[in-house]
Order: structure tokens, then C-alpha cells, then sequence
């Protein structure tokens, strides 16, 4: 068999596994894209996602190294959700206005909690920032989407309120950090000092991946609760975090 004959029958062995690796995991797609909807804003178009979370998967297909010893699921799955944040951070889905709340929230959090000694009760958060306790509770719930880490935390100058549009000329990224040890076990220790409800909340959506709904459920709240439960955990931990942060 001639090399040219052997490398035109091995892309076609190749085009026809990428496709068939593709044919699999369709469905996953939609997994992730719904999974990461109970997260955002009304106006992300789960389509939008879907679409771009297809093209993650296609370019898995076309990279994936089945000597890495990494399953393709788990590869595709990186792959997906890159596209799909790459698409959402173009688009700077989450207002400036929430993201400055957010900030504010976070740092009443911090000051409070380094005077009482525990996790600060929502009221108590709210009065800290002379809010009244529904308009509080609003304001987590715009912020629905907020990030842990966000590309912006790794900036030279510590104040851009753009998401990550220039993130490719930075030193650091949010994926780098949650491989470092000594990050995780300080993420792990500020999971552990949440309320329980935050702390259940939690483990629901990230380690049993429940939608907001699902969660509401098993919290008996609503899921407009559940999403502002999440963006009070998170702004809890991005104060336990802020080191890594600054």
C-alpha cells in the first residue's frame, strides 16, 4: 500500500470516527448548554450556546489524542464549555452595574463577617449596605451568573470591568489557579465555612451538577431563591479568596 493510499485511508478512518464521536455526544452538548442556563441572565439564548458548544465539540473530535489517557467525554466536555464562556465573555453578558453590586456585596460581606466571627445573615449584609432586605436580595438575584474567578481578578491594573476579551495577554487564568493546590484547599476551607443551606446549595449544582429547579426541590425555596443563595455563597468565597484575587 502506497503512503499516499495509506494517509488518504487513514483521514477517512479519521473523519469518519470524528463524526461519529461528534454523533455521541450531541446530547452532551445540550447537557452543558441547559446545565449553564440555570445560571444566566433570561437574555442568553440557549441556541447561542448550543450552537457554539457544537463547534467545542467538532474541534474535540478533530484534537482529541486517544493515547493522552484522558476519556473523550471528559476532553470534550473542556472543550464545550471553552467555546460556550469564550462566547458568553464576548458578548459581556453580565451588566457592569451587577458586577459592581456583586463587588460592594462581597466586600460588606468581608467586613462584616471579620467582625462577627461567622457567616453574616442576609439581613445583616443589607443593612451593612443601608439597603432594605428585598432590594438586597434583588440585587443577588441580577447578579444571577457571577463567576468565582473571572479574568478580570488577574488583570495588571485590578480594575476592568470587562470580562476577559484580552485574556490570551495575561500571565494567569482562572483554570491555571483551580489547578493549584493550595488554592483548592482554600476554596475546599471556605466551602466548609458556609451556612449549611449554601454549602448543600453548593454541592448540588457543582458536584451532583442539579439545575436551579432541581435545587429548589430538594431546598423547598424557589429557584429565583436558589439563584440568589448561589450568588450570596459565591460572593461569600470570592471574599475568602480575595488574596488570590488582588
Amino acid at each position: 500500500m502506497s503512503a499516499h493510499r495509506a494517509l488518504s485511508l487513514y483521514r477517512r478512518t479519521q473523519n469518519s470516527s470524528e463524526d461519529l464521536r461528534v454523533e455521541k455526544h450531541a446530547p452532551l452538548v445540550r447537557k452543558i448548554a441547559y446545565h449553564m442556563m440555570s445560571r444566566l441572565p433570561a437574555s442568553v439564548d440557549v441556541d447561542d450556546l448550543i450552537q457554539v458548544g457544537l463547534i467545542g465539540l467538532m474541534e474535540a473530535a478533530r484534537n482529541f489524542d486517544p493515547d493522552a489517557g484522558v476519556q473523550f467525554e471528559t476532553f470534550a466536555s473542556q472543550r464545550i464549555r471553552g467555546a460556550m464562556l469564550d462566547e458568553l465573555r464576548n458578548a459581556d453578558w453580565l451588566p457592569r452595574q451587577a458586577r459592581r453590586n456583586m463587588r460592594e456585596i462581597e466586600r460588606a460581606t468581608v467586613q462584616l463577617e471579620q467582625v462577627l466571627g461567622r457567616a453574616a445573615l442576609e439581613s445583616e449584609i443589607a443593612q451593612k449596605m443601608n439597603l432594605p432586605l428585598s432590594e438586597y436580595q434583588d440585587m443577588l438575584g441580577d447578579a444571577r451568573g457571577h463567576q468565582l474567578l473571572h479574568y478580570e481578578d488577574f488583570e495588571q491594573d485590578g480594575d476592568n470591568d470587562q470580562l476577559d476579551q484580552y485574556a490570551a495577554d495575561t500571565h494567569q487564568n482562572p483554570a491555571q489557579v483551580l489547578t493549584d493546590a493550595h488554592f483548592r484547599a482554600q476554596l475546599i476551607a471556605g466551602i466548609g465555612l458556609l451556612p449549611e443551606r449554601e454549602k448543600l446549595l453548593m454541592a448540588l449544582y457543582y458536584d451532583e451538577e442539579l439545575n436551579l429547579k432541581e435545587i429548589g426541590a430538594v431546598l423547598g425555596v424557589s429557584e429565583s431563591r436558589v439563584c440568589q443563595l448561589h450568588s450570596q455563597a459565591i460572593a461569600r468565597l470570592r471574599g475568602k479568596l480575595k488574596d488570590w484575587l488582588s
